[in-house]
């Protein structure tokens, strides 16, 4: 509760200060220390068990404090000094002990032992309404225009994300591999990369039943064929 009372003290403070002045920006680094204390006493991680599996993830008790991540389900920052977090060792979903109820995607390695092809149709979109103007992950809420939430596109599915979910990481698409021998990375959901990390060495592509032309117009794959 003191600390709670110190928080809104110095928020007070903050507002009374002169904007950008010196007294107002050690104002703001005591704030963040307070909160992080608070959240030290939110989140103490001492009985926290090694091992978790959620949803087919296999999380790991991660042991770095120095090396500061963002968590993939609230998309804020892990500080490893003071909160428990843990890694998926399948697919490297990482998150805070205190998100791990709420992850709601099983783990993707298990969709690629089970099911392990390339959507070979380039950004095949269907719209937002097909979506209900849902994110395709989480199902929050999205638009276009940003209201309530910006929808990005994730150029391997063709679907719309929100942008928890959807970090605009770039990968190579396979699908414009293929078709195009197009290898400029793209943009796509944090779940497609991850899919996409784990299917790279995996030779799941019949390249001469799929794009056969393509022999005749690049000469590297002449010479493997």
């Amino acid at each position: 509760q003191q600390l709670r009372q110190a928080i809104e003290e110095c928020k007070r403070v903050i507002l009374a200060l002169p904007e950008h002045s010196e007294q107002q920006k050690d104002a703001v680094v005591q704030l963040i220390h307070l909160r992080l204390k608070l959240q030290e006493l939110k989140d103490p991680g001492e009985d926290e068990p090694n091992i978790r599996v959620v949803l087919e993830h296999r999380f790991y008790k991660e042991k770095s404090k120095s090396v500061k991540q963002m968590c993939d389900k609230c998309s804020t920052i892990i500080w490893g000094l003071i909160q428990t977090w843990y890694t998926c060792t399948g697919c490297y979903y990482r998150c805070h002990s205190k998100c791990l109820p709420l992850v709601s995607k099983p783990c993707v390695r298990a969709k690629v032992s089970h099911q392990a092809e390339y959507q070979l149709s380039i950004c095949p979109e269907s719209g937002l309404d097909s979506q209900d103007y849902r994110c395709a992950e989480c199902r929050a809420p999205v638009s276009l225009r940003g209201v309530p939430s910006e929808a990005r596109q994730c150029d391997y599915t063709g679907l719309y994300y929100c942008s928890s979910c959807h970090w605009n990481d770039l990968a190579v698409v396979p699908a414009r591999a293929i078709h195009n021998w197009d290898f400029e990375p793209r943009k796509v959901s944090r779940c497609s990369m991850r899919y996409l990390a784990l299917m790279v060495s995996r030779p799941v592509l019949k390249l001469r039943e799929i794009n056969p032309l393509l022999f005749n117009y690049v000469e590297e794959l002449v010479e493997i064929r």
